[in-house]
């Protein structure tokens, strides 16, 4: 019985001695990964990247952690993400809305700063590669001594801010300019202008499926500008719209003549659903019955 129980218990131990042979353990990162986001203008801007520590260690310098003259990451581990929601100005160069792997080249008075199309997190694939912008920034001395490598943005005005890179006692700032002047203006002649094609077509729609008879009658003078703002241009959709809103009040030659235009329009266009929709609606308009 000894022996038995002996076993058992021989048994269990070599059990939980495996089971902790499969479990990982885990400890907390050298360099943690940060995801930072923020708004550069009118432009989302999103950097993802690892963040190594001084550790005592003398960081840029000729014989340093990250020798003068040398591409570096630009952080740790993986290489380091910038994502621009829009287009923007780099180095006076326009970079279009993407992702970027940064590598820089850190020197005694300035960084080269150098962004790839960013095609995977391999720091080293980039480093034969053309930069799509590359920008030369002063190094200056940073503050406070940063123990963890950051970068943040600091700077901003309207339409553009620092992208600022800090380590140790070293910093330096990658200046950024974005659209949102243009975007802006662009807004305020929209505005000023009054509601466009679409806005009508949209305000048509609503009022000829939600407001009843009286939503019909107001939907009709919406759809009829928009069709007219489109010249000849035309949508066979937007002209469907304005057939089904005459055939609900009850304008049937006028909602055929409607219907055959955007039947001719999405013959025109090839797209042959509304082509038999719409002459599914002449067929029954010309029947008494009432098509949606």
């Amino acid at each position: 019985m000894r022996k038995q129980l002996f076993s058992l218990a021989l048994a269990a131990l070599a059990l939980l001695f495996t089971a902790g042979l499969q479990a990982q353990l885990q400890t907390p990162s050298a360099s943690p990964t940060v995801k930072m986001e923020t708004q550069i203008g009118l432009t989302d801007f999103h950097v993802t990247y690892s963040r190594p520590g001084m550790k005592g260690r003398t960081l840029f310098a000729k014989d340093g952690l990250v020798p003068f003259g040398e591409i570096w990451r630009t952080g740790a581990n993986q290489a380091t993400k910038f994502t621009f929601g829009g287009d923007v100005m780099v180095g006076g160069k326009e970079l279009k809305a993407g992702d970027y792997a940064v590598l820089t080249k850190p020197m005694a008075g300035e960084w080269e700063v150098m962004l790839f199309p960013y095609e995977s997190g391999s720091w080293n694939s980039y480093v034969e590669k053309t930069p799509a912008a590359t920008a030369k920034v002063k190094a200056m001395a940073s503050p406070t001594t940063m123990e963890t490598f950051t970068i943040m943005t600091q700077n901003h005005t309207m339409d553009g801010a620092d992208v600022v890179m800090i380590w140790g006692n070293t910093m330096a700032a990658l200046p950024v300019k974005t659209k949102a002047k243009e975007q802006v203006m662009a807004q305020i002649k929209q505005v000023m202008a009054g509601p466009g094609m679409n806005d009508y077509y949209q305000a048509a729609t609503f009022l000829s499926e939600n407001g009843g008879q009286e939503g019909m009658k107001e939907a009709l003078g919406y759809i009829e500008k928009a069709n007219k703002m489109a010249g000849d241009d035309q949508r066979y959709w937007m002209v469907r719209r304005e057939a089904l809103i005459k055939e609900g009040l009850g304008m049937k030659k006028e909602a055929q003549m409607a219907y055959e235009k955007s039947l001719m329009l999405a013959e025109k266009a090839g797209n042959m659903d509304y082509v038999r929709l719409n002459k599914a609606s002449l067929s029954a308009l010309g029947s008494g019955k009432k098509m949606d």
